[in-house]
């Protein structure tokens, strides 16, 4: 990549005068979208035909509908000065050779065509005059003058042949210049039927550059248009000194045959070709100075197109100046936000972490507002506003769709079978106490699992709430929170054994009768329909032997924040019956299994 930028580095190094090969930079006397050189000096029309595209507000389009005409008059000029050069030249010409010989052809075939037109009058007057004629007569007359058109057309062409073949070896350039013209005229013609807009005047198309990477981008364009158009101004120049220079060596030769007297001897035939040699001397001067004029006049309009491109491209570049200070007026305000912000969260009084916490998003907020107001400023707000914001949304949707997760969550857990500050619940295998439901998130005080109830880890954990929608989560449905307990009880076996288990379970039953009972009324009130009234919260005993005698499995229901004191009065009270009853124990352990 390095590489690459280097290489395009260097090549647009080696390229930054492409602007300056334009068609009417790239040589004299080259028609618009050909390669092959003219008589006739063109680059006056082709410069500013090249020129107007450019023109964008409404005082550069009258500058260069004005060069358009100027350079149309200069090139109209420079034909007619070409084709009376070419006529003086063709007059003093010895012909010798080749070129006498298709000169003596052409007058030949001159003459036999006056003599086809003659023929072709009089067959035509005769087949019209002669009614009385029979049908046989007027058939043979007609035919007559077919042949004789068929001939003079054929004696036609030869002598355009004739003629372009004498042209070609004598040097006339008098029918290639007449052909230019008539291309020019044309084009000329094609171009004057097009419709042209007027434009917008300077003030008001300036004011459209809204933004400031629109600005820069007009404000660069000025620029290449001001080369361009002072390189056009450059040519006028120079032709301009051209044609001073050419005036002045045909003023000087007008000036020395003027100087000649005529000799008397001279016939009248002669002397009446040196005044006609003199009258084209001073049109072409005539013709030379208006070119001179005109040529002036197009430097001039140059000249003032210029002034207005750079009045333009002063006050874009004021404006510019004012995007720049605007810019710089935000980062301002985003810098004394920022020290203001550090300001305010210095305060001691506040909680480190939430310090610190406040002053990140604080100064987040702040930077990510001035690079959009800055944004805004370059670029300008989107032109496509409802494209912009439907992928924007669909954009943030994806980003934040946990959060959107979450926040419909939220009136799930506010629901019937959600879940309440204080509540005792299981998130994704967390369980802890409930102590903040907040519309994104949840936190739980980490109490680990049920048989840890009361003895919380010091954590605290937050879920977003998307998990009522995603995934699963357990709570109690009670208001008692209730649930089963079991204790383990190894005795020995002996005869009073069963004696000893009713006497487990009635202590069991006197122990947890209040609660078992409150909880059978809490679970049928709590069920849909009559699905649980089949169950009971008595207490079970279950036997099951082991090595060292029997083991005595009681479960009972108790509440989850009394289950650790119901406990200890149970293991009271069979320890007491135990002692009463002299049965040494066989474990002194239990062990508990939870259910809910």
């Amino acid at each position: 990549m390095a590489a690459l930028l280097v290489l395009c580095i260097a090549f647009s190094w080696t390229t930054r005068d492409s602007m300056g090969h334009f068609s009417f930079l790239s040589g004299r006397g080259r028609s618009q979208g050909t390669s092959q050189k003219t008589l006739v000096d063109l680059r006056p029309w082709q410069t500013a035909e090249a020129l107007t595209p450019l023109a964008v507000t409404a005082e550069e389009k009258e500058y260069a509908h004005e060069a358009e005409r100027l350079a149309d008059h200069e090139v109209d000029q420079a034909f007619a000065s070409a084709l009376r050069q070419a006529s003086t030249q063709a007059l003093h010409r010895n012909l010798t050779g080749d070129a006498l010989a298709l000169s003596q052809k052409v007058e030949q075939l001159q003459q036999q065509l006056k003599e086809d037109k003659a023929l072709v009058s009089r067959l035509t007057a005769a087949s019209g005059s002669d009614a009385a004629s029979t049908k046989d007569a007027a058939t043979d007359e007609s035919d007559e003058l077919e042949v004789a058109k068929a001939q003079l057309g054929l004696d036609n062409d030869q002598l355009e042949d004739a003629q372009q073949e004498l042209a070609r070896a004598s040097g006339d350039d008098r029918a290639q210049i007449q052909a230019e013209l008539t291309a020019h005229e044309a084009l000329m013609s094609k171009y004057d039927s097009e419709a042209r807009s007027r434009g917008e005047v300077a003030a008001i198309s300036v004011k459209r550059h809204s933004t400031m990477a629109s600005r820069i981008v007009a404000w660069k364009s000025q620029i290449d248009r001001l080369a361009l158009i002072q390189q056009a101004m450059q040519l006028a120049q120079s032709d301009i000194a051209a044609l001073t220079a050419e005036h002045t060596a045909l003023e000087g030769k007008a000036n020395a045959k003027t100087a000649t007297p005529d000799s008397d001897s001279t016939d009248r035939a002669s002397k009446l070709a040196r005044i006609v040699e003199r009258t084209e001397e001073r049109q072409l001067l005539t013709i030379c100075s208006d070119r001179i004029q005109t040529e002036q006049q197009l430097a001039g309009v140059y000249g003032k197109w210029s002034a207005q491109v750079l009045v333009q491209h002063r006050t874009l570049l004021h404006m510019i100046v004012q995007s720049l200070g605007v810019i710089a007026f935000i980062l301002i305000c985003v810098i004394l936000c920022d020290g203001l912000v550090r300001w305010l969260t210095a305060n001691p009084a506040l909680d480190r972490r939430q310090t610190q916490t406040l002053r990140s998003v604080l100064q987040l907020g702040i930077q990510a507002t001035g690079g959009l107001l800055i944004l805004l400023v370059v670029f300008g707000w989107p032109r496509q506003m409802s494209t912009v914001l439907g992928l924007t949304t669909a954009g943030l949707t994806i980003a934040l769709q946990d959060f959107i997760l979450a926040f419909f969550g939220w009136f799930i857990l506010m629901g019937k079978n959600g879940i309440r500050i204080g509540d005792w619940v299981e998130i994704d295998g967390v369980g802890g106490e409930v102590t903040e439901i907040g519309l994104m998130s949840t936190t739980l005080l980490e109490t680990g699992d049920l048989a840890d109830r009361g003895h919380p880890t010091g954590r605290c954990i937050t879920f977003l709430n998307s998990f009522a929608i995603r995934g699963k989560y357990f709570n109690f449905s009670t208001a008692g929170q209730w649930m089963w307990d079991e204790i383990t009880v190894s005795i020995q076996e002996s005869g009073d054994t069963e004696k000893i288990v009713d006497e487990i379970r009635e202590a069991v039953e006197k122990e947890t009768e209040k609660s078992a009972r409150v909880a059978e009324q809490e679970w049928k009130r709590g069920a849909r329909g009559d699905g649980l009234s089949r169950f009971s919260a008595v207490p079970v005993v279950n036997l099951r032997p082991s090595g060292s005698g029997i083991e005595l499995l009681v479960r009972y229901v108790t509440r989850a924040s009394e289950r650790f004191g119901v406990r200890n009065r149970i293991y009271q009270q069979v320890i007491e019956l135990l002692h009463k009853e002299n049965v040494p124990e066989a474990a002194d352990g239990a062990g508990v299994i939870e259910k809910s």
